[in-house]
């Protein structure tokens, strides 16, 4: 299949991700969200990134961002979406929200067309089973920035077809990425492991056993990471960590996926990490 048409549903911190690497590597986007102020803002975000991108690229050709910001079609229309080729959906990870998304682009797109869950919990078998095309219903997880992680991971459904991930692998190739292909079920394999990880980080700092700035200290220096949990869901946002964590626990019913109070509360004070400016860690 020639995948030269992508459309990618929602404009969040993900979403706009996912457009400005699919742009960037000679796609023709369609960036569709709900509101004219959601797009202008991912605009915004885009050109900022690529800026940002370019100190890290010294000796490489310099991207303009007009020519990439060009090679996107913005729109709050998704009638539009009937000339792609590949969708990813990027919306918020509530299954409520989800399941309105689907039925629609799944009434507009061609027969043909290969839709890519990007999501961190929902199973890929439950979204699939909203639409009339399960076959062609895959999950790529991408991670955050998208433009400058070169893996991802693909989830099979229990009816994607073998043809369908030879098109999803063929589109992330296109894109830079390597994919690992794993089974369906709630959290794949990376948030599985590390909506605990930072859940029970969370814990600790509600516990009072250390600082978020102790905590994250003893991820890099005894384990090597380059990031530390609290850091690392300051990035993902507590918003997205508190919806996947919450599905997890629906899911398994496992007191282990039991969110912590403390998280909770600083979702509910608006304070979701870089995106809001202040998570476990302030940013200016």
């Amino acid at each position: 299949m020639n995948i030269q048409t992508v459309g990618v549903v929602g404009a969040g911190v993900m979403g706009i991700g996912v457009a400005q690497n699919l742009a960037q590597t000679g796609h023709q986007v369609i960036l569709v969200d709900i509101s004219e102020d959601i797009l202008d803002k991912a605009k915004h975000e885009i050109r900022n990134n690529i800026r940002f991108q370019s100190f890290f690229k010294k000796g490489d050709r310099q991207e303009s961002p007009n020519t990439i910001i060009e090679a996107i079609e913005f729109s709050t229309n998704y009638k539009i979406l009937e000339n792609a080729d590949f969708v990813v959906e990027n919306v918020t990870e509530k299954w409520d929200i989800k399941r309105e998304v689907y039925p629609l682009i799944d009434s507009i797109c061609r027969a043909d067309c290969v839709f890519a869950a990007n999501t961190s919990a929902i199973p890929i078998t439950r979204i699939a089973s909203v639409t009339k095309r399960a076959d062609k219903v895959v999950g790529i997880h991408f991670m955050n920035p998208v433009p400058m992680k070169p893996m991802v991971e693909m989830i099979r459904g229990y009816h994607t077809s073998d043809t369908t991930i030879e098109t999803a692998k063929q589109m992330l190739s296109q894109m830079g990425k390597e994919c690992i292909i794993v089974n369906d079920a709630p959290g794949f394999v990376s948030n599985r492991v590390l909506m605990l990880t930072i859940n029970e980080a969370v814990f600790l700092l509600q516990d009072q056993v250390a600082t978020a700035e102790d905590v994250d200290k003893i991820f890099k220096g005894c384990f090597g990471h380059k990031m530390g949990p609290l850091e690392t869901a300051d990035l993902i946002g507590l918003d997205t960590i508190l919806f996947s964590i919450e599905v997890l626990y629906e899911n398994f019913n496992d007191s282990k996926y039991r969110p912590c109070t403390l998280l909770k509360k600083m979702v509910d004070a608006g304070l979701h990490g870089r995106k809001t400016g202040k998570g476990f860690y302030v940013y200016q």
